[in-house]
């Protein structure tokens, strides 16, 4: 019989002997004298078992249905196993591939350093290469209140420069994501540093809103990070929509606006279009001006990029002033041996050579490297070393050339400077002086 049989013969059997109780019951009175009390006994035996065996069928029941569900959760598991067994399998393949990826970086980047080491004693351009080719542009860079390197026109940051946000700093629950991007993007991982900055802002806007200062602060990351990759269509679309978050956030005269906008003229400009960047770096420039004040640092290092947009346009009479603008802030705020003010003094120099003034460019060289000299070793043989620099000249320029080596400067403003002044002796026929320098 089976089991299903068995319980509904017993269940039948129970009601039998339920029946058969009453009726035992009912006829106890009568005949008491004649039932055998046994009988009572195995009547009420037979219940307590019947009650058992209909218990020990529903835990049984139960039971098999809780290995039915055990049996289906380890089948989802194999499954699950293999899957990742799969995953694991195609990390290691790409891993291989990257390896492979950087041992081939690795010895193009040797190569480059040697080529660089072969060439670096070739990098003046004489007068007749010039005239052949159209004299390159100057680029602008990022503008943040630690980065001192802008004011020197050709250099190039990657994504790190977004370490400060012109006045509005990384929050602290951005950073170590931030950090992160910067490594990846300086070492050209741009694989790993773009899908990093895209969940920051995926996870951002579900938490905080589309609408939130840190939600701009994580598109202008990314859109460096594009500028870098030369997406400039990408860049221009984030930094577009991270200003007008700014803007209805911070307000529209907020440091972090400012920001936001000279890395849109810095994007222009990397495209050659300086016509449309100039506006947005005036903007950035007279925001700056009315929250910092006009003869703040910072507003300083926006006069450069300025500068360097008017320069790339021909406007000399506008980069002469913004130059000398930023060169009054930096000397009267920071004092004349700030870095910046040569770095400046060399920017302005650079535009007196494209309009041919070079007595002008010459003077100062000199003054960079008098101020140089004399932060290091006080004033030249008693003298002002604004005076003997003014002395020096033609023939006589060999002692000077002798000076320097003895004084030993081991400053990169100053090597840029003298090499600078040695290709403006060049162009005008100075070779003794150049060589020497």
């Amino acid at each position: 019989m089976s089991q299903d049989e068995i319980v509904l013969g017993t269940k039948a059997v129970v009601q039998g002997l339920e029946t058969l109780r009453s009726e035992h019951h009912s006829l106890l009175a009568a005949l008491l004298d004649t039932v055998s009390n046994r009988s009572l006994e195995a009547i009420e035996l037979g219940l307590g078992e019947a009650q058992v065996i209909i218990a020990l069928s529903s835990h049984l029941s139960a039971v098999e249905s809780e290995k039915q569900k055990l049996r289906a959760q380890v089948r989802r598991l194999v499954q699950e196993n293999q899957w990742l067994r799969d995953e694991l399998a195609a990390t290691q393949h790409k891993l291989q591939r990257s390896e492979q990826s950087v041992a081939q970086l690795e010895e193009e980047k040797k190569h480059l350093e040697f080529m660089n080491q072969i060439k670096k004693f070739d990098e003046d351009v004489s007068p007749s290469d010039e005239k052949n080719g159209e004299a390159a542009k100057d680029t602008l860079d990022d503008l943040f209140p630690n980065d001192d390197d802008h004011a020197q026109g050709p250099t190039h940051h990657s994504g790190e420069s977004a370490a400060q946000q012109g006045g509005y700093e990384i929050p602290a629950r951005l950073r170590t994501l931030h950090n992160l991007v910067i490594q990846y993007a300086s070492q050209g991982r741009y694989e790993v540093a773009v899908p990093l900055c895209k969940q920051a802002l995926e996870d951002l806007e579900k938490t905080s809103g589309h609408d939130h200062p840190d939600v701009a602060t994580m598109l202008n990351i990314l859109a460096l990070v594009y500028r870098d990759q030369n997406k400039y269509k990408e860049a221009a679309h984030l930094l577009n929509d991270a200003l007008a978050i700014r803007e209805k956030t911070l307000g529209k005269d907020h440091p972090a606006v400012a920001a936001t906008l000279n890395n849109l003229a810095v994007l222009y400009g990397k495209r050659g279009k300086y016509k449309e960047a100039e506006p947005l770096c005036k903007r950035a420039l007279e925001i700056r001006e009315k929250v910092l004040g006009k003869y703040h640092p910072d507003v300083a290092k926006q006069l450069n990029n300025l500068a360097l947009l008017c320069q790339n346009q021909g406007k000399y009479e506008e980069v002469q002033y913004y130059y000398q603008r930023a060169l009054e802030i930096y000397e009267s705020r920071l004092g004349p041996d700030n870095p910046n003010v040569a770095k400046t003094k060399n920017n302005l120099a650079s535009s007196y050579i494209k309009q041919g003034k070079y007595k002008e460019a010459e003077t100062l060289y000199k003054e960079i490297l008098t101020q140089a000299h004399e932060r290091e070793f006080g004033s030249v043989n008693g003298e002002s070393g604004k005076k003997y620099f003014h002395q020096l000249g033609g023939q006589t320029f060999a002692e000077y050339g002798s000076w320097y080596k003895a004084c030993k400067l081991d400053s990169l403003t100053a090597n840029a400077t003298l090499k600078s002044l040695g290709s403006l002796y060049r162009r005008q026929g100075k070779v003794e002086a150049a060589e020497t320098l």
